[in-house]
């Protein structure tokens, strides 16, 4: 098969003068884009790589209204430059979206904006059982943007965890010392007699437990690390009842005992990771949900700002 119709000139009426409604647009660009990128993030145990497949979005401004469009293929080439030569960190995204700018100097752009998202693999040892671990997935979203203000990065991670509400637990209490009372009433009580009691009554009334989220937003500054798992380790302290992945009786029982033991209602999770986070940040977001299992939606709660 011939190939002489590859060195033919190709029409490019994009590269023409644009007669139309002439007006600057604010961003152009292309969404979705499959890339697998290399993470690497530092821990306890040293340095990790981490594979991911992420889906990005890129855009460029037109702030020339003569212009027809931008050439999004040098954008899609751009990312798949850094794809395969870069890991992911402030300064290798902050030089990126430097070339993109500069690869849309003939359309006049100032302006170029990023964002990545994709789930962010752990391994999660139990609670109490040895060697027992298994994998937690933290859906992740980063956020780079380059104007003639500065460059920009915000990352925003989801986190799971259990919540008891505190409200459910003192009327599941007052139930059981009620039962209590009705059984042994006020006189002297056998210490065996109880234990037995307690064994099979002690769920006469149980608290109103949810698999619940937090949505963390914050500001980074540096040219270090994401430090993703770091801000993930910040946020499962706060709330001390992360979700878990592989157990045994042992591991379940230790959850129902951190889950007694730390009590919350929506506005008390939003203030405790808001609090954790607030010294280690410029800009910090937080943003709660307990999927209510006693009610048909859900409780939320928000807390802090990012800087403008």
């Amino acid at each position: 098969m011939k190939r002489d119709h590859l060195n033919t000139p190709l029409p490019d009426v994009a590269a023409g003068g644009y007669g139309g409604n002439q007006l600057p647009l604010d961003w152009v660009g292309m969404q979705g884009i499959a890339l697998p990128l290399q993470l690497i993030e530092e821990g306890a145990a040293g340095s990790t790589v981490q594979q991911v497949h992420a889906w990005a979005d890129v855009q460029v401004d037109l702030p020339d209204p003569k212009v027809k469009g931008i050439h999004m293929s040098r954008l899609y080439l751009l990312l798949d430059e850094f794809a395969a030569k870069q890991s992911l960190g402030a300064a290798a995204l902050h030089d990126l979206l430097l070339r993109m700018v500069d690869s849309h100097a003939d359309c006049s752009a100032t302006r170029a904006r990023l964002a990545l998202v994709f789930p962010l693999l752990r391994r999660q040892p139990a609670l109490l059982t040895a060697g027992l671990a298994g994998w937690k997935s933290y859906p992740v979203r980063l956020q780079a943007q380059l104007s003639p203000r500065g460059f920009s990065l915000e990352v925003n991670v989801e986190v799971g965890y259990s919540s008891t509400c505190p409200c459910s637990a003192a009327l599941a209490r007052q139930l059981l010392a009620d039962g209590f009372a009705a059984q042994f009433g006020t006189g002297s009580i056998d210490g065996a007699a109880a234990q037995a009691w307690l064994r099979e009554h002690g769920s006469l009334a149980t608290p109103h437990s949810q698999r619940s989220v937090a949505a963390v937003t914050v500001a980074l500054q540096g040219d270090g690390p994401l430090g993703l798992f770091g801000l993930i380790d910040a946020v499962e302290a706060a709330l001390a009842t992360p979700l878990q992945t592989a157990v045994k009786r042992a591991d379940e029982q230790g959850f129902a005992r951190l889950n007694g033991q730390n009590l919350m209602y929506v506005e008390d999770a939003a203030r405790r990771v808001q609090a954790a986070l607030a010294p280690r940040y410029a800009g910090v977001q937080v943003q709660v949900r307990h999927l209510e299992s006693l009610h048909p939606h859900d409780a939320v709660a928000q807390a802090g700002a990012l800087i403008a």
